[in-house]
């Protein structure tokens, strides 16, 4: 890992306007493929250190991964990492040299760390992990729900680099009585009433040894829009709980009623998180784990698939709070499975890389993928609804034409 550079980073300024820019001159777009209309979505290379990224909203940023950049590796590019901001408010710039984490509530020794002590004061870590939106591929999602239409590219995977938040809570002196952890970061509401971000750990959860504060991503500091200078890392958890810019942690001797965990980022109260589409007065909790998937990243194009030739497929599988198991393969609608070859284990909370080669027969092939993890929990072969699009993660298909 290079030195970490503790200088002044500036934040999203004129983004607006290179926006702007960028749609006078014609930006390209993406069709996604997505059931709901507009399936198409702007590419835009209007904000910094992003590359070319698929526009679902300007402000607050929503910025989704070309899922294109999920075949070139298994580590997802910083300037490809996708975006996503609950508020618009945000620091224009931040002065590394004076920005401070505190640490406060039911704790011995309150804390008022920089960001030198977080790189070089505490013990640094290194962890994989899948960082995912909750309503990740909520734009296939039928009936439609409200919400970002994301397709399938507001995921992504990371190394990241920081400490252990057990070890800062521990310099802190947790006192007897804490039962929970709020976080908040740098961002405001635009209106006065509206609710401040934040989120909120069990107090067990937050100790655990895997949640972590990271102040570096793939060898490199945090890009501004993923949480410069440091963000909460949650490991199998949906990305709601991974706070960007990282400002306060309270140690709560209650559990947490703010509107962010008692309102919002819920689901129902069932087993798999769903319900009939039209239910009503059920009963909800805080969505919290992530649930396995997998995915294609070399769909063949039209045109492409001989009938009687070998055809090599690969993708990306996860296991949501737990290892890959296995990656399997089903060529007939998901009547038999086979076992996909699986790369390299890059830890349990990370993309593992999965491939195959099979022998399409001659007219329509589907080829379906499926992950179990190592739990024994395997994806579904239709995706769970609930009237927040959240936790989509039905068995992924595609439909090849092959030609004698």
């Amino acid at each position: 890992m290079p030195p970490y550079e503790l200088g002044r980073r500036p934040l999203l300024a004129g983004a607006a306007a290179a926006l702007a820019a960028s749609r006078a001159r014609g930006a390209h777009s993406v069709d996604l493929g997505l059931p709901v209309r507009p399936a198409t979505r702007q590419l835009t290379t209007a904000f910094p250190q992003k590359g070319r990224m698929i526009l679902q909203r300007g402000m607050a940023p929503l910025l989704e991964t070309p899922f294109s950049v999920f075949d070139q590796g298994v580590f997802t590019p910083n300037d490809a990492f996708y975006v996503r901001w609950h508020w618009g408010v945000f620091p224009t710039a931040i002065d590394a040299d004076t920005f401070r984490l505190t640490v406060r509530g039911k704790v011995a020794r309150p804390q008022s760390l920089s960001l030198s002590d977080l790189v070089r004061g505490l013990p640094q870590v290194e962890l994989a992990a899948v960082n995912q939106c909750s309503g990740n591929s909520r734009g296939f999602v039928q009936p439609a729900v409200p919400g970002a239409q994301w397709s399938n590219g507001a995921m992504g995977n990371a190394l990241w680099r920081g400490v252990r938040l057990k070890d800062v809570l521990d310099r802190a002196g947790v006192q007897p009585g804490a039962v929970a952890v709020r976080f908040t970061g740098l961002d405001e509401a635009a209106l006065p009433d509206s609710p401040r971000f934040h989120k909120s750990l069990s107090l067990d959860h937050a100790r655990d040894g895997d949640v972590m504060i990271a102040t570096g991503l793939n060898g490199a500091d945090l890009p501004l829009l993923n949480g410069f200078p440091a963000r909460l890392v949650v490991p199998g958890w949906y990305a709601t709980y991974w706070l960007k810019m990282l400002s306060d942690i309270e140690v709560l001797g209650a559990a947490d009623d703010n509107y962010w965990m008692a309102t919002a980022y819920r689901i129902p109260d069932t087993p798999d998180g769903g319900i009939a589409p039209g239910s009503k007065g059920f009963p909800t909790r805080p969505i919290g784990a992530m649930v396995p998937r997998s995915f294609f990243t070399n769909p063949p194009g039209p045109g492409a698939v001989a009938a009687g030739a070998p055809l090599a497929l690969r993708g990306i599988a996860f296991g949501g709070d737990r290892g890959v198991a296995q990656v399997d393969i089903s060529t007939d609608d998901g009547a038999q499975w086979r076992p996909a070859s699986l790369g390299p284990d890059q830890g349990r909370f990370g993309f593992r890389r999965w491939s195959a080669t099979i022998t399409p027969v001659r007219g329509r092939n589907v080829v379906a993928v499926r992950c179990t993890n190592s739990a024994g929990l395997a994806q579904p072969v239709h995706s769970v609804w609930n009237p927040g699009g959240y936790m989509r993660n039905g068995i992924e298909q595609i439909t090849l034409e092959a030609a004698a």
